[in-house]
């Protein structure tokens, strides 16, 4: 997730290293907050994997700004990445919140669609977070006012994502024709 997210705000724009993190910390930080010590590790890995580059700048102060740019091969990585998301990036809401948010850098709408049904079937196939034994248990079947709260939040949840799935392929079906 943390590497998609580099790569996907860097194919947007050359950012400093406190930028991204600002970036970052706005996707995912009140979820998975992102460290220093988690953060520049990953940008050094991905330096070293040739997918970015970093070019000094004359800082505002005394210090030089090190601005963060993507290279054609880390261009490469992010769409590769977008086209075949890994399945815990279909199935994690928060992994799948990173992939919508960069999936608009694939330019064919083909492609975006084929992610989408991915999603789409996820989302089809019967789930809770409570089972009896294999079968899924409802929001109906609780007494307790919070379980079935979950539920019922997440019921309508999927329904509005559910819907909204539906809506973007038509749309992106309608942008290949």
């Amino acid at each position: 997730m943390l590497k998609l997210a580099i790569l996907g705000f860097l194919h947007d724009r050359p950012l400093h290293g406190y930028e991204l993190r600002r970036h970052l910390a706005a996707l995912t930080g009140h979820v998975r907050p992102i460290s220093d010590g988690t953060l520049y590790p990953a940008i050094k890995r991905l330096e070293a994997a040739g997918l970015l580059v970093r070019e000094t700048e004359p800082g505002t102060a005394a210090a030089p700004r090190h601005t963060l740019h993507l290279t054609e091969a880390g261009r490469a990585a992010l769409l590769d990445r977008l086209r075949a998301p890994e399945p815990l990036d279909i199935s994690d809401e928060n992994r799948w919140f990173t992939v919508l948010s960069f999936l608009r850098h694939l330019a064919d709408p083909a492609e975006q669609a084929v992610v989408l049904r991915r999603r789409l079937a996820f989302l089809g196939e019967p789930a809770s977070f409570f089972y009896d034994g294999d079968r899924p248990v409802g929001a109906e079947e609780f007494a307790d006012p919070f379980r079935r709260g979950m539920l019922l939040i997440a019921r309508a949840t999927t329904d509005t994502e559910l819907a909204w799935l539906r809506e973007t392929l038509a749309d992106l079906e309608d942008a290949r024709q």
